[in-house]
């Protein structure tokens, strides 16, 4: 029988070998860090203005932004763009 398909009440093997996770070292250093979630992942609606001043000093917002970027994060407050910005710069990345 193929790896792919397992008989009823049988798991099949992972394949974690091959998934690296990856290395979120960098966000020991940013400032969100040191300040907390709540300004980074605000209620909906709700500013988003404490959480972009905080990004703006930050040493590593760039680092930041890439990885919400190439990590597809949908929600909140990452390398000082909100969600719906950070789409909008996906638009306009070929």
């Amino acid at each position: 029988m193929s790896e792919c398909f397992s008989l009823p009440g049988r798991l099949l093997r992972m394949h974690t070998e091959t998934t690296a996770a990856p290395d979120l070292s960098w966000q020991e250093e940013a400032l969100c860090a040191q300040t907390g979630g709540d300004f980074f992942f605000p209620e909906p609606g709700s500013s988003v203005r404490d959480a972009k001043r905080i990004c703006a000093l930050c040493p590593i917002r760039s680092t930041c932004l890439e990885f919400a970027l190439s990590n597809d994060e949908r929600f909140g407050v990452w390398g000082g763009l909100s969600e719906k910005e950070r789409l909008a710069l996906r638009r306009t990345i070929p």
